[in-house]
């Protein structure tokens, strides 16, 4: 009887504790074919601490079955090869609630297709001193390049020869990975690289491989474009090929090829073209004529070099800028590549240019004297060419890890051969001819030169402790020679009253050798502050022999005008040493301090056994600070002031008769020049309305500024001699302001630039000052639509002012436009349309009342073959109005005057351009 109450219970608890257990069935299915899945395990995880408490597989139908299962709160999971994980929570109370699944499985291939993981980037970024904009924030078409890009990026603005003005700064360098590409060519990375291949573009103002490795600013400062490319994009290869043929004789053929394999770059290109399409360095300044100074003092190293100036040959530095009809065959291949984990890297490029270059200007000018005017009529008329060769590298060894050597070498050999013919009359206020002159110029010669750079590294025990030494070659050596045929006439009372008559040849034989030292050292006297030291010897040995050569009885060049013959021997030394103090902490950075330079140079007269000889002393104080407000906004404030010591050409000029209307003499009582200028510059961009500003203010002002003092006497010569003045002074103001409009997917923006300048000289024995100002006001904007459309737009309104104090009562004011749509149309069948349309508003002037309003019309037509649009023929038209005309007008001084000159204008074009890659950009079969 005891043992009944036992058995009882004994065989009453399992069967409670059964009745309390739980099971899960069901069967598992793939999601795309929805088969049963075999063999999938089904993994039972405590949620408490997803710890595995049973598991089971499905059958061949795809189907399972777990039992026996304790009441609780689990994790079901369910995972088969190929497919994604499925884990679903379940929850189960006894075996009355028995979980019934059906399990539906992806394939993760799949699963990853569908998703899409969307990222907020700024399209813009304040990185210290750089300011970095977001490639893929801004809507790019298929195989559009890099200067397409940088047309869309807020602040950036890219003229009709390729040149990038940035945030108001021209830009002087364009870097691709932080290396040179093709040297001094920037148009050959902006016009050839895609757009698709860059992953950032970085503006900052480069310094100086010394500054770069001490961390401190040195001055030495060049506006710099980098563009970062995408990691993806860096290996395989990826080119360009293009030619076309038109009417008239017109033709273009581009090829560009380029080889990325990580840290190598190959790259290779050839232009044969007369449409302007030359790939050339960028160039503002004139392509021939004209007259400079003998020998220029550059203010920066305190030394002087010979410019040889006077004859077009050396005047035309073989650039075009849309000025003539040029005829180009250049090519180029460019090497990077480092290797032993970095601790090695070469840079190499090597260029060769065949470019012939003809055509013509007229030039219209109005002075203005202190009792009268006088006007003078001016043309001119060229045929140059020039083969040059150009090969630069750079090469960089890591010593160890504290010191490393850098070597830089890059030479050129250059035949010119120039011939200019100038005609030129002088009127007077009456319009009554005072003189007439007709120049006819011929030279042929060659340039060489070769300069090399090494700079040692060495960072010492304590951290921010350093010391280098740059050691700096220049050489440079020219000969020429040429004819002077010219004949001048000057007029009195209706008549001549006499003729001059020039007919020489010419010789020229010029070189220039300079070394240049500088030992740099640095001393941390903090983790955030440390002064830098500084001291250079540099020195500069020139000489140039110019020999002018009358004909002889016997009609031979033989006879020596000692007149307008020289030769010079210029040497210069100096000491020159700074002391910098500099800051760097998270938001501030500020340097100060300065360098003095201790000068004397000794020229020698050959010719009549004269020397002269002088010592000077230069100062170069500079200061910086940049404060970041915030992450994206920025504040700085720059001061540099600089002494400008006379030049040879000013205190003692070569004397030279290739211009008889115009004389120079010296004058030897002139002081040094000191000039101050101040910039400050402010930067701000909003990540979520993408809203940028851009502001800079820069003035500088010049105590005993060398200016001119000009005599013109009643035969329309003119006479010029440097003088110091006080007073003269400039101011710019640059403002940029864009934003996005989301809504409707475009963007706008605002600019303005203001310029004032107050220049002092004499003319006449009178003191003149000129009061000149330019202002414009210009809006932009851009909107796209993928393989829709693609459009551009700005326009800009310039108003020009001047008076002189010489003739208060005229006063030149007038207004000039810009407007320049840009619109690319994505057709069916793979059909492009663009047209783009450059309109030039000038107003007339009292003194210019001709019509130069332009409207130039490009457009074009194609058609895009295969996948990713890579082969894209067309039919195009340059200027299809044919209003094209060379236009400058300048305002300066007491003079205004109005210049026009032979371009390219209307030519129709039939070509085929095809885009190549591989892995190197988007991937094509």
């Amino acid at each position: 009887m005891k043992t009944l109450p036992v058995l009882i219970v004994s065989l009453a608890v399992p069967c409670l504790c059964y009745s309390q257990q739980a099971s899960v069935k069901g069967s598992i299915l793939d999601t795309l074919n929805h088969q049963q899945l075999s063999n999938t395990v089904i993994a039972v995880l405590q949620a408490k601490d997803s710890m595995l408490y049973t598991f089971t597989r499905t059958d061949a139908a795809g189907k399972f079955e777990l039992s026996h299962l304790q009441q609780g709160k689990y994790l079901l999971l369910a995972t088969a090869p190929g497919y994604a994980d499925y884990v679903e929570p379940v929850t189960l109370a006894d075996s009355a609630a028995a979980a019934h699944v059906k399990i539906i499985l992806s394939l993760k291939s799949r699963l990853l297709q569908e998703v899409v993981i969307n990222q907020q980037i700024a399209a813009i970024k304040l990185k210290g001193d750089t300011t970095e904009y977001n490639a893929d924030s801004f809507k790019m078409q298929p195989n559009a390049t890099v200067e397409d890009l940088l047309k869309k990026l807020p602040g950036i603005q890219v003229d009709k020869n390729g040149q990038i003005t940035a945030q108001g700064e021209k830009i002087q360098k364009v870097l691709v990975d932080g290396e040179e590409f093709f040297g001094d060519d920037p148009t050959l990375a902006t016009q050839n690289l895609r757009a698709d291949m860059v992953d950032k573009v970085q503006v900052f103002d480069k310094k100086s491989d010394q500054a770069a490795f001490t961390g401190i600013d040195d001055g030495e400062k060049t506006k710099t474009l980098n563009l970062k490319l995408k990691d993806s994009k860096k290996n395989g290869y990826f080119g360009k090929a293009a030619a076309g043929a038109g009417n008239d004789g017109f033709h273009d053929s581009q090829l560009m090829l380029n080889l990325f394999k990580q840290k190598l770059k190959l790259s290779g290109y050839g232009i044969v073209s007369n449409t302007g399409k030359t790939g050339l360095n960028w160039n503002e300044r004139r392509n021939y004529g004209g007259s400079g100074d003998d020998v220029s003092y550059n203010e920066g190293t305190d030394d002087y070099t010979f410019n040889f100036a006077g004859d077009d040959l050396e005047n035309w530095d073989g650039r075009y800028s849309g000025e003539g009809y040029p005829l180009v065959q250049t090519g180029g291949l460019h090497f990077n590549n480092k290797w032993n984990e970095d601790h090695q890297s070469l840079n190499g490029n090597y260029k060769i240019l065949q470019l012939y270059m003809d055509g013509g200007s007229d030039t219209r000018s109005q002075y203005l004297l202190p009792d009268t005017l006088y006007y003078t009529n001016s043309s001119e008329r060229f045929a140059n060419s020039i083969l040059r060769n150009r090969a630069d590298a750079s090469y960089e060894l890591q010593l160890d890890s504290s010191s490393s050597i850098k070597i830089n070498i890059d030479g050129g050999l250059d035949h010119k051969n120039t011939h200019s013919a100038y005609t030129t009359q002088s009127l007077a206020q009456d319009s009554t001819l005072v003189n007439q002159n007709e120049r006819n110029i011929t030279n042929t010669g060659d340039m060489r030169t070769l300069n090399s750079n090494i700079l040692w590294r060495k960072k010492l025990r304590k951290k921010g402790r350093t010391l280098s030494f740059n050691l700096q070659e220049r050489y440079r050596e020219n000969t020429s020679d040429g004819y002077l045929d010219a004949i001048t006439e000057f007029y009195k009372d209706g008549g001549i009253e006499n003729t001059q008559r020039i007919d020489q040849y010419k010789t020229n034989n010029t070189k220039n050798t300079t070394f240049d030292t500088k030992l740099t050292y640095t001393e941390p006297l903090s983790v955030a502050s440390s002064l830098i030291f500084n001291y250079g010897v540099i020195v500069n040995n020139s000489n140039s022999e110019r020999n002018s050569f009358n004909q002889d009885n016997n009609g031979k060049y033989n006879n020596l005008d000692s007149v307008y013959s020289s030769d010079y021997v210029f040497n210069t030394f100096t000491h020159r040493g700074g002391l910098n103090y500099n800051l760097v902490k998270k938001k501030l950075r500020a340097n100060v301090g300065g360098s003095v330079g201790l000068t004397s140079f000794d020229q020698q007269d050959m010719h009549i056994g004269i020397s002269h000889k002088r010592d000077f002393v230069n100062w170069y104080p500079a200061a910086f600070i940049s404060y970041m407000l915030n992450t994206q906004r920025r504040l700085g404030l720059n001061y540099n002031g600089n002494t400008r010591q006379p030049g040879i050409e000013q205190l003692q000029p070569l004397r030279t008769n290739d211009d008889p209307l115009n004389v120079n003499i010296g004058n030897p009582d002139l002081k040094p020049s000191f000039s101050n200028n101040l910039r400050l510059s402010f930067s701000d961009f909003k990540m979520l309305t993408e809203r940028n500003i851009w502001v800079s203010i820069n003035y500088t002002f010049t105590d005993n500024a060398i200016t001119s003092k000009s005599t013109i006497d009643d035969q329309g010569k003119r006479t010029n001699q440097s003088v110091n003045v006080d007073g003269n002074k400039t101011a710019f103001l640059y403002f940029n302001y864009g934003m996005k409009l989301k809504k409707a997917d475009m963007r706008l923006g605002y600019f303005l630039n203001a310029n004032y300048s107050r220049y002092a000289n004499y003319v006449n024995g009178a003191l003149n000052t000129t009061n000149s100002g330019g202002y414009t006001n210009g809006i932009y904007l851009s909107k796209s639509r993928e393989k829709r459309y693609d459009i551009n737009l700005e326009a800009s309104a310039t108003y020009t002012t001047s008076r002189s104090s010489v003739q208060q009562n005229i006063q030149t004011n007038y207004w000039t436009a810009a407007i320049g749509p840009n619109v690319d149309l994505f057709l069916p069948w793979k059909l492009q349309l663009h047209t783009d349309l450059n309109i030039n508003l000038r107003q007339k002037t009292a003194v210019f009342v001709s019509n130069n309003n332009v409207f130039i019309w490009n457009a074009w037509i194609g058609k895009k073959l295969f996948k990713n649009d890579a082969l894209l023929i067309k039919a195009s038209v340059n200027d299809l109005l044919n209003e094209n005309i060379g236009f400058n007008r300048q305002v300066n001084s007491n003079f205004i005057s109005e210049r026009t000159y032979s371009t390219i204008a209307r030519y129709v074009l039939f070509s085929v351009n095809w885009n190549f890659n591989k892995n190197g950009g988007v991937k094509q079969p």
